[in-house]
């Protein structure tokens, strides 16, 4: 898999093709899924233009990119900085009328577990974030199914995010059967993505994660990161 995370927390101030508005979200994943990208993660927004995760949010942005894509998968984020009472996110993921495909979930955040247990219960697959080896001990613990092990490196030198990379994923279960993406953010993206490709493992590339190209120029779209990934190995 290569998923396309079309914007993620970013203001549009920070990158003008980052994609804010339901129908810029599914323009883009549009133009990225005609490049070979299998699925796409976005951050809804609220009428202010705030990340959200109540409902109406929600189901508009992924009306319009299953409007705009019919059958292309598509995947929200639960990050406790869109919301960060445990309760009000499960009770928001339960009074979704339109559900996403898979939903992410990080495992060190408080209550994740009760989050990807509403999730589960409503059919949606659930990714675990892992950040840190102890988000790892944490997600062992749990007692809900998940689809999909997301591995996020997120220090910014490439030695560390690179050593991490390693560290969790030695970590994790051996008997596992799960899926496994591995991503970084920032500076490390590109070295992240190239040790993905390397591994054979899923990854991901998208102005959420990077607002450069491999060669440190500016990324215009998140087509042009989708092309530059595709280039590099990744499928």
């Amino acid at each position: 898999m290569l998923k396309a995370c079309l914007n993620g927390g970013r203001a549009r101030g920070v990158r003008p093709a980052v994609p804010v508005t339901p129908a810029e979200l599914a323009a883009d994943a549009v133009r990225c899924a005609a490049l070979g990208v299998t699925a796409v993660h976005i951050h809804p927004r609220d009428a202010s233009g705030a990340e959200s995760l109540l409902p109406e949010a929600i189901a508009t942005a992924l009306d319009a990119v299953r409007a705009a894509r019919p059958g292309l998968p598509v995947g929200v984020s639960t990050g406790a900085w869109i919301e960060p009472d445990p309760a009000a996110r499960v009770s928001a993921v339960r009074a979704w009328q339109v559900l996403p495909d898979f939903a992410s979930v990080n495992a060190h955040e408080p209550g994740a577990e009760a989050v990807a247990t509403a999730l589960h219960e409503r059919g949606v697959l659930v990714e675990v974030g892992l950040w840190t080896l102890d988000a790892v001990t944490a997600y062992r613990a749990w007692r809900v199914p998940v689809g999909r092990l997301l591995v996020e490196c997120m220090a910014e030198e490439v030695p560390v995010a690179l050593a991490d990379a390693a560290r969790i994923l030695a970590a994790l279960p051996t008997a596992t059967s799960l899926p496994v993406l591995l991503h970084a953010e920032g500076p490390a993206t590109w070295a992240v993505l190239a040790e993905a490709v390397s591994r054979g493992l899923h990854t991901r590339i998208g102005l959420e994660d990077t607002l450069l190209l491999p060669d440190g120029s500016p990324a215009p779209t998140n087509a042009a990161l989708v092309a530059a990934a595709l280039a590099a190995g990744a499928r």
